[in-house]
């Protein structure tokens, strides 16, 4: 006669380590991983707070990444003790993973005990479906898409790098996106402006691409600026977000960007394109280098010219609005290595990568100085940058 479901059980729970509630709350946090089983619904509920989650279902293809030292003490918990015994066995038996232990009577008994359970903001059934594919990743899962819904970010910009990043950042569900952008939609703007259509020529920017997110996502909500910015505006403008994306197309707003974000210590996603070529880095005040460290003082104007101009490749303000949503989504997550201090240049006729390593100017004279020393008051004071960038030309 086989044996039955309960005695399999009894007979798994006997081969592995358990340990009581007690012995995980007093290890947290000292060298010990956590790691939940249960399935991404029922994390989302509850969960002990810095346990990493690894639903059983996908223990053997995502383990390693939560818990790469095979030597670690693992402790796996469930809802009731029974799934993390299992997949104790598993990890011992078929992983060779060296300690691990099932932890007793699940998040129940760890809730009746009265030890601490985080309960982050639930996903309603049509958000889990939406952003189904990031919550299968341990890098977002229902936390880290939490992270993005509470977001704010500032687009400096919907025309050719703005675009695509407000589309795929909205897509992600980044929760509020601020537009600032006082120009038309224009036809010779539909060639690489993928967020405007030919029907909303000489519609105004913010309004066209509000329209199109909101037809891709309404968990998205738009906060539009059809105004130039400015010395007198910016300060206002960017506090509260939590990451600005650049877009702009000239030096001496790109140098008022970048007081102002030191300033404020918001880190900008910042991007450029001309022909076949993009650049971009990450500038997040006081971890790396600012955008003055970069470009100390502006290149003479023949050595930046606009791409109206000298013309842009269609496509390329696709592949680097792309990268900056990319970094921005790093950055909200805190998942991976950012731009930070690295300058990426993209050649597109070689669809050739190079990367340069910039270093914090020590003499700088933005991020070298306390950031409230940048301006001459709270509201705001810089320089003329627009004098500053035409005597260097």
């Amino acid at each position: 006669m086989s044996p039955s479901g309960a005695e399999l059980l009894r007979q798994v729970k006997s081969q592995i380590e358990e340990v009581d509630p007690a012995v995980v709350a007093e290890h947290l946090g000292n060298g010990m991983v956590l790691v939940d089983v249960r399935e991404t619904d029922e994390f989302g509920v509850a969960h002990i707070p810095g346990a990493k989650h690894v639903p059983k279902s996908y223990l053997e293809t995502r383990i390693e990444a939560a818990a790469p030292d095979k030597d670690a003490w693992v402790v796996l918990y469930c809802a009731s003790g029974n799934r993390s015994a299992w997949a104790a066995r598993t990890l011992t038996e078929d992983l060779d993973y060296k300690r691990v232990a099932s932890m007793t009577g699940g998040i129940a008994l760890w809730k009746d005990r009265g030890y601490e359970v985080a309960t982050p903001k639930a996903l309603t059934a049509e958000q889990r479906d939406r952003y189904s594919r990031h919550l299968l990743m341990d890098e977002v899962g229902v936390e880290g898409q939490i992270k993005l819904l509470e977001s704010r970010v500032l687009l400096l910009g919907a025309g050719g790098l703005g675009a695509p990043t407000a589309l795929y950042l909205a897509a992600a569900g980044v929760g509020t996106l601020g537009i600032v952008d006082n120009d038309v939609v224009d036809l010779s703007n539909l060639q690489r402006q993928v967020i405007h259509t030919q029907d909303r020529v000489g519609v105004p920017k913010v309004d066209s691409a509000e329209q199109t997110i909101a037809n891709l996502n309404s968990d998205v909500k738009v906060v539009k600026y059809p105004v130039r910015i400015d010395a007198s505006n910016i300060m206002e403008i960017i506090e509260g977000y939590d990451v600005i994306v650049d877009g702009l197309d000239n030096f001496p707003t790109r140098y008022l960007l970048n007081d102002a974000s030191v300033r404020l210590r918001i880190p900008v996603v910042s991007a450029s394109i001309l022909g076949f070529d993009g650049q971009l880095s990450v500038f997040a005040p006081y971890e790396g280098p600012c955008y003055r460290c970069l470009y100390p003082t502006p290149p003479p104007a023949e050595l930046a010219p606009s791409c109206g101009a000298n013309g842009v490749l269609g496509v390329l303000p696709g592949t680097m609005g792309l990268l900056q949503a990319t970094e921005v989504v790093k950055l909200i997550l805190g998942e991976g290595e950012p731009l930070i201090g690295r300058l990426l240049l993209y050649e597109a006729l070689g669809a050739t990568f190079t990367e340069l390593k910039v270093r914090r100017d020590p003499d700088c004279p933005i991020c070298s100085r306390e950031p409230e020393s940048i301006s001459d008051d709270e509201m705001g004071v810089f320089p003329d940058y627009e004098a500053f960038c035409a005597a260097a030309g």
